[in-house]
């Protein structure tokens, strides 16, 4: 994975935590949190998520995440992707989940945003 970072122009620092709540703190700061709701959303709202769905959910959670303190705002992207393309089938959203867009190129699930 950093080979890929690497090539795409970005530089990898390995930061060793070993559990040190300061370190922690200071390089990820709330990571955690984000990374918790994540979990919670997974769980709670998706109950079995395979792994053949990871890319489309994260999608879907980023899309949430980004605009969290802007309902209106997420209601009106909603509505206006709504009118502009197709609808979603189950089928096409396992094939968007494969070929989206995907920085490492890797075919791994990636939480952008």
């Amino acid at each position: 994975m950093v080979i890929r970072l690497h090539k795409l122009g970005y530089n990898h620092t390995a930061v060793p935590v070993r559990g040190d709540q300061a370190k922690t703190a200071q390089h990820l700061p709330i990571i955690h949190i984000g990374f918790g709701n994540l979990d919670a959303w997974l769980l709670g709202t998706n109950h079995r998520v395979s792994p053949a769905n990871y890319q489309g959910y994260l999608n879907e959670f980023v899309f949430r995440f980004n605009r969290r303190f802007w309902p209106m705002v997420g209601s009106d992207s909603v509505l206006k992707v709504a009118v502009q393309v197709e609808s979603l089938t189950y089928r096409n959203f396992n094939k968007s989940a494969k070929t989206s867009s995907n920085p490492l190129e890797s075919g791994e699930p990636v939480l952008t945003g």
